[in-house]
């Protein structure tokens, strides 16, 4: 409705108890009035309408009031929002995805704030919202020390409205800053699809709250670092080589405190049967059948991944999981050749097993951490391996083992399908990302060709 059909009248003071002034004016022939406590504010309000029918602004007929005079709902933070997808997502979410959507959330936030008085270190800042912002209890669910709770209060104000991230240079940048690590060199590959994953999947739950029409992240043109899908075969340990390093581990630690040899059918296992870590520390003594010749079997059901004690529901450092993207109660029956049958025979011969029925622990019969694994292994290599092959990539990772033990398979001619199945991949996935290591199998073709071809 147009102002000229607006009509302005004066400031009239009604007798009460207490003093009101009315202002009161007209719409299209509705009329509308606010009280007040003073002439003053009184006053100020009917200069505000008279000024916006001067200025030609439109009245609402509901309201009465002008554009410029509509209170205005405020727009919802990306911090404030950020909440909300958290304790959506948090509940259903394994605790490396909640670690891995923490640390997501905290990089986009970081990018998302704007200039205010006071701002905190970015060392705090990142602290913060990592240990205490982005993790279920929420801060407002706990007792917070001064410090912690002023630099969340200063994060809920200085963050940006999440409408910015509409806008699209907004948006490159945002995706730009998750290419970089805290000392401003560039971020793994892998670890910036994982970031923009989060950003990405966030955005989806914007669009369903109604606050986009369409995720705008979708559709700014951005490069995505390209991540490596194959196994780098200089990493691939040949059968003798993965012999000595299983080896050289029972010599780390001393004989007496047995570092290093109540590990060695840990590591065995993932070179002999091609078990994760996660799947070879939670290996019980009913899992297994371990004849005294012969091939014996692990029924695997659960996984023991190291995650930090936050990410857990139970509060420990190890997570208690199924099988790897498996439903709950799926099992995996993998074949074990002699040789791992005999190490572990040998294993439960001299260190039993936890109370729980696990094969492997640490020293005071607990979980074995993924530290100490890893300190024992990068030992067994300079004890086993010469110094070239020490600072190379050769078996420079645990899982190195898994995949030694997987291009074993494929390059000795065992069926991909077979392979596939004790692995607990996909054929898909395990050819596509072992094609570098696979050697000979061009050969073996040809052979197979050039033979049909002579009949």
């Amino acid at each position: 409705m147009k102002s000229l059909d607006v009509k302005v009248w004066g400031v009239r003071k009604r007798s009460t108890k207490k003093s009101t002034y009315d202002v009161r004016w007209t719409v299209a022939g509705n009329v509308f009035s606010e009280q007040f406590r003073t002439k003053g504010l009184a006053d100020h309000y009917r200069a505000k309408l008279l000024r916006a029918t001067q200025d030609g602004e439109e009245f609402d007929t509901a309201t009465g009031l002008p554009d410029s005079m509509v209170e205005k709902a405020p727009s919802t933070t990306w911090y404030a929002f950020a909440m909300k997808y958290l304790a959506v997502k948090w509940p259903h979410a394994a605790p490396n995805t909640s670690n891995g959507i923490n640390e997501s959330l905290t990089a986009v936030t970081m990018a998302l704030l704007g200039d205010r008085p006071g701002r905190p270190s970015d060392d705090l800042l990142r602290q913060v919202l990592r240990n205490w912002a982005f993790v279920l209890p929420g801060s407002g669910d706990r007792q917070l020390p001064t410090e912690i709770a002023n630099t969340l209060h200063w994060v809920a104000k200085a963050s940006c409205p999440l409408s910015d991230l509409g806008d699209a240079a907004i948006g490159r940048a945002v995706l730009d800053s998750l290419k970089l690590k805290l000392d401003g060199t560039a971020a793994a590959a892998e670890t910036v699809r994982r970031k923009r994953r989060t950003l990405v999947n966030a955005l989806h739950y914007a669009v369903d709250l109604g606050e986009f029409k369409e995720n705008p992240i979708t559709a700014i043109r951005w490069k995505k670092p390209k991540v490596a899908g194959e196994v780098d075969p200089r990493v691939v340990a040949n059968p003798e080589q993965a012999r000595s390093l299983l080896t050289a581990v029972s010599y780390v630690g001393g004989y007496g405190r047995a570092r290093g040899r109540r590990l060695v059918g840990l590591f065995a296992c993932m070179h002999y049967a091609a078990l994760r870590p996660a799947e070879a520390v939670g290996l019980t003594k009913a899992d297994l059948k371990l004849p005294e010749t012969g091939w014996g079997t692990a029924l695997l059901n659960r996984t023991r991944p190291s995650v930090g004690k936050q990410w857990t529901d139970s509060g420990e450092t190890h997570d208690d999981r199924g099988l790897k993207n498996r439903p709950a109660e799926e099992v995996r029956l993998v074949p074990i050749p002699p040789q791992l049958v005999a190490i572990l025979r040998q294993h439960l011969d001299t260190f039993g097993t936890a109370e729980d029925g696990r094969l492997f622990t640490n020293e005071r019969g607990g979980v074995v951490g993924s530290s100490t694994c890893y300190r024992v292994w990068q030992e067994a290599r300079a004890l086993a391996l010469p110094p070239a092959a020490v600072a190379s990539p050769l078996a420079a990772r645990l899982y190195d083992l898994r995949h030694s033990a997987l291009s074993t398979w494929l390059n000795s001619g065992v069926d991909p399908t077979e392979v596939a199945q004790r692995a607990g991949n996909s054929v898909e996935v395990l050819l596509s990302r072992y094609a570098k290591c696979i050697d000979g199998r061009q050969e073996i073709a040809n052979n197979r060709i050039e033979g049909l071809l002579r009949e």
